[in-house]
């Protein structure tokens, strides 16, 4: 379905609906505007689980445990804005999470008094056990929330998430995960990874509509939860066995249809063996890494171990968004240019309709507009 005069090089940010995705999302819109009454006040939330069933058999978790929201950012400001933080509590990040989040975490200190701290993480990024002890030296006797990206946006690295959870949980540290581009990217395993919250989008590498994503909670923390909408579900006349699922799943009227398409969104991965696509997607992101950066003189960010199917370079230029939309309407290539520790990056998503041949017109544009600067 997208553009085929395009190079479409940003799956990161915005995913790619394959068409039978996309026709389950009508089927659902038709049959909301069938009979929009039966299906808004009784079918859907026997449709919403069956969704959520789905979903949670394909990241691991319980059923109960997760819910639907639209974006992680909606799902992540809901369990921030939920937090009880005193001044001077801490949060410990680092300087690699994703520009929206940074500022939902400094509006928050900015009406609490916590701090929010971003731990510098090195460049390259080579040793794994390494970024675990330095990270960990950064908790202090004030850290009450580490909050950390399983795969970094503006630099596409895989962190040893699991491993920090860990060490949070012998602490009684709070643990918030930003897994947005993990679900169909890498192999995802709530249940194995233990935090006390995860939250992914759908909407980019599942392959699914825009506007769904999700929220994990342990349940042993849910109760802490509170909706950012307070609707129907708040103190329901017809409370169910879940708070966390009564306060959320309901904030009003919406059409949720890309919520239901869950199921024959997995079902479209299962038939098309979409671990070995991914797999593919991978080799082609590390071939294109390695021809990107000894055509163009870029440097690596990391060794390819902490890299799937995204790839980050600097570019030795300063950030101007300009930029970014005089490529795009120079060569018709859809690809980001990052601000990101006042410098900018070029970030490459490789997707399944993805080949070598647009990789090397890029590295040939690119080479082009550099020489511009």
């Amino acid at each position: 379905m997208l553009d085929k005069d395009v190079v479409y090089l940003n799956h990161g940010s915005f995913g790619a609906c394959p068409r039978p995705v996309f026709d389950s999302l009508l089927k659902w819109q038709r049959l909301l505007e069938k009979e929009p009454v039966k299906h808004l006040a009784v079918d859907i939330f026997q449709y919403l689980e069956k969704s959520r069933e789905a979903l949670s058999c394909y990241v691991n978790c319980h059923k109960d445990d997760l819910v639907f929201f639209p974006n992680p950012s909606t799902a992540l400001n809901t369990v921030l804005r939920s937090l009880e933080l005193n001044h001077g509590d801490e949060i410990l990040t680092t300087n690699h999470e994703y520009g929206a989040m940074d500022r939902a975490w400094n509006f928050l200190c900015k009406k609490t008094g916590a701090k929010y701290i971003q731990h510098q993480v090195d460049l390259p990024l080579i040793c794994e056990q390494e970024f675990i002890n330095k990270f960990s030296t950064a908790i202090s006797e004030r850290t009450k929330i580490i909050f950390l990206s399983h795969i970094t946006s503006p630099t596409a690295l895989i962190f040893p998430v699991k491993e920090i959870c860990e060490i949070a949980r012998k602490k009684g540290i709070i643990t918030i995960i930003d897994g947005a581009h993990v679900p169909g990217h890498i192999e995802l395993n709530i249940e194995d990874i233990n935090p006390d919250f995860y939250t992914g989008a759908c909407h980019k590498w599942m392959c699914s509509p825009k506007g769904v994503a999700f929220l994990y909670a342990k349940k042993e923390i849910q109760n802490i939860i509170e909706p950012l909408v307070v609707s129907w579900g708040y103190e329901s006349d017809n409370p169910t066995h879940s708070k966390f699922l009564d306060y959320l799943q309901w904030q009003g009227t919406n059409d949720v249809s890309a919520y239901l398409t869950i199921p024959d969104t997995l079902d479209f991965l299962v038939k098309n063996n979409w671990n070995k696509v991914s797999s593919l997607c991978t080799e082609l992101n590390l071939w294109a890494r390695k021809e990107i950066s000894s055509q163009l003189n870029l440097s690596y960010l990391t060794k390819e171990n902490y890299l799937a199917q995204m790839t980050t370079f600097p570019l030795n230029i300063p950030y101007n968004l300009q930029d970014q939309i005089d490529f795009y309407n120079r060569y018709l290539i859809q690809v980001p240019f990052i601000k990101w520790n006042d410098r900018a990056y070029l970030r490459i998503s490789i997707q399944a309709y993805n080949n070598k041949q647009e990789v090397i017109y890029l590295i040939s544009c690119l080479k082009e507009f550099l020489q511009r600067k």
